[in-house]
């Protein structure tokens, strides 16, 4: 009998999808009317990507003058390159809060990616309290509405209330429907909730979109195993480990393949530790 490996099961749902988009970032609501402190907030941004520290210490003079919720998203996508995520949410949060209070619509995107940040620091309730903002405001859409409902989706996963993140991720799946994350998540919830049809089918829309993830792969492999489809777990964990070499990825991809070497192997594997997920 296929042992199956429960790698990662719901790890994706505290860790960060990938650094703050300092392009997504960067845009404006068609409705928001031109702000003459926009071309320098672009030159802001840009220099987060090439030189965080420098786009750092532009943040704070420009903050101290009247760089607004400008300067304080710049602070927060510099912080973000350098994976210093509680600062960078706790400047994402300075620009929603600024934003509010001059009644600019993009304060709802600030708290979505404030969200964001407190999911890669591992801190989901800050996270779901950024994230219950983002999205009481109404004025998201599109696929800003998708992305942060897949983020309230993850926070809900993290303190347990799986009924309420299977909601969450659906709406996401329909406004986000062409991020491969949004997939992988329903499908391995789903797999969780031994909805071994719903997981198979979304798995499948995850591969489509993203083929070359190895996050994707080793799901797929795990949702094969329950299926007790042998020869489909084994090809999945071992691209899983091809495309991903020497990372936790591939180390939970080898250990499961492991299993079918081992004499004897119990009808379940221990749980693994959490997986990367593939980014936005």
């Amino acid at each position: 009998m296929i042992a199956l490996f429960l790698a990662a099961a719901m790890a994706q749902a505290t860790a960060p999808k990938s650094p703050v988009s300092i392009k997504a970032g960067a845009a404006r609501p068609a409705s928001q009317p031109e702000d003459s402190r926009e071309a320098r907030y672009q030159r802001c941004v840009n220099l987060a990507e090439s030189d965080p520290a420098a786009a750092r210490a532009e943040a704070l003079r420009w903050a101290a003058a009247d760089g607004h919720w400008f300067a304080q998203q710049c602070a927060g996508l510099a912080y973000a390159q350098e994976r210093n995520w509680p600062a960078a949410a706790g400047a994402f949060e300075a620009a929603g809060k600024a934003a509010e209070l001059g009644h600019d619509k993009r304060a709802a995107n600030y708290w979505a990616q404030a969200g964001n940040a407190w999911l890669a620091a591992g801190d989901a309730a800050k996270a779901r309290a950024a994230l219950d903002t983002a999205l009481i405001a109404g004025t998201l859409t599109g696929l800003a509405l998708g992305e942060t409902q897949l983020d309230h989706a993850r926070a809900l996963v993290a303190a347990g209330e799986t009924e309420a993140a299977r909601r969450d991720i659906d709406m996401a799946l329909t406004n986000a429907a062409a991020d491969p994350l949004a997939w992988l998540l329903s499908a391995t919830l789903a797999r969780r909730d031994g909805d071994i049809p719903r997981a198979k089918k979304d798995i499948a829309e995850a591969l489509k979109r993203s083929p070359d993830d190895a996050s994707v792969q080793l799901e797929a492999g795990n949702i094969a195993a329950l299926a007790r489809d042998e020869a489909g777990a084994k090809a999945a964990w071992a691209e899983a480990a091809r495309l991903a070499p020497n990372t936790s990825v591939a180390a939970h991809a080898l250990a499961a393949l492991g299993q079918f070497d081992a004499e004897g192997a119990s009808a379940t594997a221990p749980v693994a530790k959490p997986t990367a997920p593939i980014g936005r």
